[in-house]
């Protein structure tokens, strides 16, 4: 088991397209066993792959007992929209309203490679949508309006610069 590093913004890595995963193996286990330790530590209630440095279509979830693994994930049919205050672990200490669906249909597979298909709403629906945008290269910042961007994007520089 090993902490990862979370990408933190700008990196353009978190930009980067995602592949489907189609092998359903030990070394997809270990990729997972890491990515449940580092969100763990890290606080979060989702991961996605691409955060981590790995370009699979693969997101881990775990919010009031809702453990999942979801593997190449399709959003199918999405309802009803809400804004919230949302934060991203490649952008520590930032959060923003953004607005998401509040209930959507999900079709993905497990680690196993078993296809499923649920129904999640609320808060439930806001991670898996979150996460999904991530395996496409969206990120929080791009729901925001233009001047926010730009002010986000300077302060997430100072950031990282900061840091070095």
């Amino acid at each position: 088991m090993a902490i990862l590093d979370v990408l933190v913004f700008p990196n353009p890595a978190l930009r980067e397209p995602t592949v489907e995963v189609t092998k359903f193996d030990d070394d997809l286990k270990r990729i997972l066993t890491d990515m449940w330790e580092t969100m763990y530590l890290s606080k979060g209630v989702g991961l996605a792959a691409p955060q981590v440095g790995y370009p699979l279509r693969l997101f881990i979830s775990d919010w009031e007992g809702n453990k999942r693994v979801i593997i190449n994930p399709e959003i199918v049919e999405a309802e009803g929209f809400e804004a919230k205050d949302e934060g991203c672990l490649s952008f520590p200490g930032i959060f923003e309203e953004i607005k998401r669906p509040s209930r959507i249909r999900i079709c993905y597979q497990d680690e196993s490679g078993e296809f499923h298909e649920d129904i999640v709403e609320g808060y439930l629906a806001r991670v898996y949508s979150h996460e999904t945008d991530h395996l496409k290269g969206k990120l929080l910042i791009d729901h925001l309006s233009a001047l926010k961007r730009t002010f986000l994007r300077k302060k997430m520089k100072r950031k990282v610069s900061s840091k070095e």
